[in-house]
């Protein structure tokens, strides 16, 4: 949620800067909206200290006629109502249109309308030549008994995957891999996170209203609760959710926090993109990092994640690149975005392993989330967001990179120690 102060003093340049992000300020509507908000709260200011004054007349008895008292205070205390409650729908109202208004991007995002646009700001690791055809995960996982695309099916429709033995084992240790790597060596603070949220944690991130369609909601049958539960889509949302209307002392800034988890979507509006095998899918598990800064450090933190999430890549030695996402394709809730790709050569092409983002005060206003400076000055904190990685994707990309010409698998140098923690058969 933007700072509504932009909304009534700054509409011309909010106007401006939103249509970087191709998104259409109806100027006129809020305006409005805004002057008819400003209007009610004057007449019902008045109406009060009116109120506040005939109550007192009516308390020392000042009026000889005191009948009349009662019945001025009583038609004060009925258009009171009746104003408040026309005042709560255009609250409403406003409201609603706010929610559907993006972050405001960053003054270095450079403009652009889609993917075509984003900048390459550099690219890592030697692509490696093959002298035998090339076989995607998919075909691999298949020869190697560790991808069963018919179960996953059967089990549960289309884009979900069952996988089996090493392959499910070498996507266990990945899980385990990162999380050491941010624990020991980056310093984040693990965390078990619900998979099951409300809708109130939902809205706070952005993920509701704007992406109802794209979350797999759950139909509770408990007629008596009024709660709205869905599965949640990444650990970004129970993470960044855990400071929900608290006050932070300063001195316990930066909050580092990081948890794996699965994640579910329903991946409305994605037919056409490479929807085979671990690629995308409406299950996929991931290592999500999340820290909670002042606002002087967060453009300095999405620097720091980027290259947490980027260590991942150079120690399973796979090559990638990072791109600057331009304001055309940077996510609702984002400031910046860089999102790191990494190269799958069956399809002699980079494909999105990690998003990292700046959510600037976007998040933390909507989770009434602040910090108390040493002047007793309560300011919203920064959120910001990386994967740490998508392990899914991680692991096809091991697959096809490591892939040796009997279609077996080379395990990365820096998952060998994990991968001798196998039970050996017999003695």
């Amino acid at each position: 949620m933007l700072d509504p102060n932009l909304f009534r003093y700054n509409i011309d340049y909010l106007s401006q800067i939103l249509k970087k992000r191709n998104f259409i300020l109806d100027k006129k509507l809020i305006s409005e909206l805004e002057k008819k908000r400003k209007n009610l709260q004057i007449k019902i200011e008045k109406l009060q200290i009116e109120k506040k004054n005939k109550s007192k007349k009516l308390i020392k008895k000042i009026f000889i006629n005191l009948d009349h008292l009662k019945h001025q205070i009583n038609k004060i205390n009925n258009e009171l109502s009746f104003l408040k409650l026309e005042l709560i729908a255009i609250k409403k109202n406003i409201k609603n249109i706010y929610d559907i208004i993006p972050n405001i991007p960053s003054d270095d995002v450079p403009y652009g309308k889609n993917s075509k646009d984003n900048k390459e700001i550099k690219k890592y690791g030697k692509i490696l030549f093959y002298d035998f055809p090339i076989k995607d995960h998919v075909e691999l996982g298949l020869l190697n008994n560790g991808i069963d695309l018919e179960s996953g099916i059967m089990l549960s429709g289309s884009k979900f995957i069952v996988m089996r033995g090493l392959i499910a084992y070498l996507h266990r240790i990945l899980i385990q891999f990162m999380l050491d790597l941010h624990v020991f060596h980056h310093n984040y603070e693990e965390i078990y996170v619900p998979y099951i949220v409300n809708d109130k944690v939902l809205y706070g991130t952005g993920q509701l209203p704007k992406f109802s369609d794209d979350i797999f909601h759950i139909k509770s049958i408990k007629h008596y609760d009024k709660n709205k539960y869905s599965l949640i889509p990444t650990a970004e949302v129970p993470l960044t959710n855990i400071v929900y209307n608290k006050i932070i002392k300063e001195n316990e800034l930066p909050i580092k926090l990081v948890a794996h988890s699965p994640c579910f979507r329903s991946e409305v509006g994605s037919y056409g993109k490479y929807n085979k095998g671990l690629i995308r899918t409406h299950q996929f598990d991931k290592v999500e990092l999340v820290q909670l800064v002042r606002p002087e450090d967060s453009s300095k933190t999405l620097e720091i994640i980027t290259q947490h999430a980027e260590k991942v890549l150079k120690l399973l030695e796979l090559p990638y690149r990072k791109m600057l996402l331009c304001t055309g394709d940077m996510g609702f809730a984002s400031s910046k975005t860089y999102d790191l790709e990494v190269w799958f050569p069956s399809k002699q092409k980079y494909y999105e392993i990690s998003s990292c983002s700046n959510m600037s005060d976007f998040q933390s206003r909507r989770i009434k989330a602040r910090y108390k400076t040493k002047t007793n000055e309560n300011i919203f904190i920064h959120t910001l967001n990386g994967s740490g990685l998508a392990v899914g994707r991680t692991l096809a990309a091991i697959m096809e990179n490591y892939q040796l010409k009997d279609g077996s698998i080379k395990i990365p140098n820096i998952l060998k120690p994990y991968m001798k923690r196998l039970p050996i058969k017999g003695k």
